[in-house]
């Protein structure tokens, strides 16, 4: 008999499972050196305003850490994705490919009606 923690459903995360979040974050997986703001932006197909509230729900989880510095006397922000985010978000892929392959496995033996 399964108990809840076994469920891999438990390990849905909703501060990841937001598709925008999740966009953020696979983004940020693929950038060891981190992303610009303007680069995220363009990369997850955001509004400032949507990119700026989805980081500050993240970087209040721990997920990311955001360094604000200049070049030359432009202001540059750019987003990393902290370790802590990187266990986090890793744990979370590791149970959502497990509630896929559960789904998929279902749907392929199961009759239509």
């Amino acid at each position: 008999m399964s108990t809840q923690s076994d469920s891999p459903y438990t390990a849905l995360k909703t501060i990841f499972h937001e598709p925008n979040r999740l966009a953020i974050m696979s983004a940020l997986s693929c950038a060891a050196g981190g992303l610009a703001f303007s680069e995220l932006k363009q990369e997850c197909a955001l509004t400032d305003g949507n990119l700026s509230r989805h980081l500050k729900t993240l970087e209040e989880a721990r997920a990311i850490r955001i360094e604000k510095t200049f070049v030359g006397v432009k202001p540059r922000t750019t987003v990393f994705l902290s370790d802590d985010g990187r266990e986090q978000f890793l744990e979370y892929l590791k149970a959502l490919q497990q509630v896929l392959q559960k789904a998929t496995a279902s749907l392929e033996t199961t009759p239509s009606t």
